[in-house]
């Protein structure tokens, strides 16, 4: 019986989630809505376990070791709208580095998943 091949390695694997996080975050803190939350967060620690992330999610080697989303983004009252704002940079950037279409979209799909916990507003 063959294995499926995991979407980390249909991505490229670690290079690709490098590349991607490069680029991602470099729109991410040149966007004005977003900035703000980037602003006093080490960036290395931030890669650092958005790579863990980006891995786990995509069935890759690597385990997420950070705190739980929803503890990381209590304080912050992230909007949906700007959850969504980081979202379209996250889909641009896929789309850019060459992730094909239905991958992109199964990362997304995982992303989506913790819309909840990561945003906060009240409405």
């Amino acid at each position: 019986m063959e294995s499926e091949v995991s979407l980390y390695d249909r991505i490229g694997g670690a290079e690709t989630i490098s590349s991607l996080l490069d680029s991602f975050y470099a729109k991410v803190l040149a966007d004005s809505e977003l900035a703000h939350y980037f602003k006093n967060s080490p960036m290395d620690k931030l890669l650092k376990m958005q790579k863990e992330f980006f891995s786990a999610a995509t069935g890759g080697p690597l385990t997420y070791s950070g705190k739980p989303l929803r503890d990381v983004h209590r304080h912050m009252a992230i909007s949906k709208r700007e959850f969504a704002r980081f979202t379209e940079h996250l889909i641009e950037t896929l789309k850019e580095i060459g992730v094909e279409e239905q991958a992109s979209y199964e990362i997304i799909s995982h992303v989506n998943l913790y819309a909840d916990e990561i945003t906060n507003d009240v409405y």
